[in-house]
């Protein structure tokens, strides 16, 4: 099955521990269109401690879905590049995609 490239948008998520599980999970930046609290399914590289310092940001292709009814999740392909974020990139991303009020 072909990926719908229509159903995804470009998202910056950053590295964090679970206070509950002190895992290093995934999680979308504040200031954008989805909260944190937001579940992230992607490739495992991303929480690799080893790899990637926690806090690390990424820039990431995602869309939002739920697996058979259950809960919301952003889900990400495991196989698109990994881009590494800096601040001034993160700063200038979310500057672009601020959601004005009117």
């Amino acid at each position: 099955m072909a990926r719908e490239a229509w159903a995804y948008r470009e998202l910056a998520v950053e590295s964090a521990l679970d206070p509950r599980s002190g895992r290093v999970i995934i999680r979308p930046v504040s200031g954008q269109a989805y909260a944190t609290s937001l579940r992230v399914q992607c490739s495992r590289a991303l929480s690799d401690p080893e790899r990637y310092p926690v806090g690390t940001r990424f820039l990431l292709s995602a869309k939002l879905t739920d697996r058979l009814g259950g809960a919301p999740y952003l889900y990400a392909w495991h196989g698109d590049p990994v881009v590494v974020m800096s601040k001034a990139a993160l700063t200038r991303f979310l500057g672009e995609r601020k959601r004005l009020r009117l």
